[in-house]
């Protein structure tokens, strides 16, 4: 299952059970033209010091920063015949520098990222900002290999403002042989101050054969149908991360489950509505529940926007005037976050959710 606050056996969070993370990613799903870019930047001798990676969560963008990190340290000198004749930022299986990268061991590579502090117990809410400070004396040191020194944060939105700070000190003032790349799922919220010293760096959600081409290759894909495969690409909205969680938590066959009952509103049928419930928040089904808010959120979301469902249908809810949807979306995530840090009964959530989306859907 997949798990928000999951440990790989580095103590690096956001993992999902039994699949590489992207420190250990050897192959990139798509975005061919930002690994281009990326590529030509490095090899044309004059790179920017800070890359600001940016698009929606589990597109591909920390290995994307990892695998660019991973070429550099392998290839140190730009106008090497070896980078000059290079397709891709492809380094060889084995590499002793895929080994260390892969294992949190290279020396000249910096990770800024929630981690496990093993005193509380517990994943830390954001990244430290004692970490951040760690890149002042990892940058004014010389790197142990007599390379580049590489820092990649992940994700930048979970700094704090202190974080923040302390990050924008080094990118303003950066020490030769110095990249710092810089991943965020939602680059308009970061300080603006970060962003104009960075140099943007935009990927794209993944393509259905795209999403496809990696469930296969993670062996994801074995137990799913071919004809939902763009349900799920639509549901992920091109997020690998969000399709294989989708996949895992089975989340398509929730996700016909909940449209049963939202395909009824205004009116809620009582019995079918608490089996739901009963379902998805029995002991034991934890990652179900977190799926249900996801697809609930999403759902809300598209109706604020006035789009379609993934399989194209908008219904007569489309009436709706939107900001009977936002009210509903407010009140929602409201509640479920309240329980969430009071622990309280999830039932009740889902139960109170659909009062609110049937309130929401009288308002025609």
């Amino acid at each position: 299952m997949a798990s928000t606050d999951a440990l790989d056996e580095t103590g690096e969070v956001d993992a999902l059970e039994g699949l590489p993370t992207p420190r250990r990613r050897e192959t990139l799903i798509g975005h061919r033209e930002a690994e281009r870019t990326l590529l030509e930047a490095y090899r044309g001798g004059r790179i920017h010091h800070g890359w600001l990676i940016g698009g929606p969560k589990g597109i591909g963008k920390a290995t994307l920063a990892y695998r660019f990190a991973r070429f550099v340290l392998t290839n140190p000198d730009p106008s090497a015949p070896v980078v000059a004749d290079a397709t891709s930022l492809s380094v060889a299986t084995g590499h002793p520098v895929a080994h260390r990268i892969a294992a949190g061991a290279h020396p000249d590579l910096l990770v800024l990222s929630r981690r496990y502090d093993p005193d509380k117990k517990r994943v830390t809410a954001g990244i430290p900002v004692d970490d951040v400070r760690r890149c002042i004396s990892f940058f004014g040191s010389t790197a142990a290999e007599g390379g580049w020194r590489i820092a990649i944060v992940d994700p930048a939105d979970d700094m704090n403002a202190s974080a923040a700070n302390a990050v924008l000190k080094i990118l303003e003032e950066p020490p030769p042989r110095a990249l710092f790349l810089v991943v965020s799922h939602t680059p308009g919220r970061l300080l603006p101050t970060i962003r104009s010293r960075c140099r943007a760096l935009t990927l794209e959600p993944l393509a259905t054969e795209e999403i496809a081409m990696a469930l296969d290759e993670f062996g994801v894909g074995a137990r799913t149908d071919p004809a939902d495969l763009p349900l799920v690409s639509g549901l992920a909205e091109g997020s690998l991360r969000r399709a294989i969680t989708l996949l895992q938590g089975d989340g398509i066959a929730l996700y016909r489950a909940f449209r049963k009952l939202v395909d009824r509103l205004p009116g809620v049928e009582v019995a079918p509505l608490h089996a739901f419930a009963d379902m998805i928040t029995r002991k034991g089904e934890e990652e179900s529940y977190a799926v249900f808010l996801d697809l609930l959120r999403d759902w809300l979301w598209r109706r604020v926007r006035g789009l379609p469902e993934p399989d194209g249908s908008a219904g007569p809810l489309s009436q709706v005037p939107p900001i009977a949807w936002a009210d509903a979306f407010e009140a929602i995530s409201t509640t479920a976050a309240t329980a969430e840090g009071y622990n309280l009964d999830k039932k009740s959530v889902v139960l109170g959710a659909f009062r609110a989306l049937a309130e929401a859907a009288g308002r025609r």
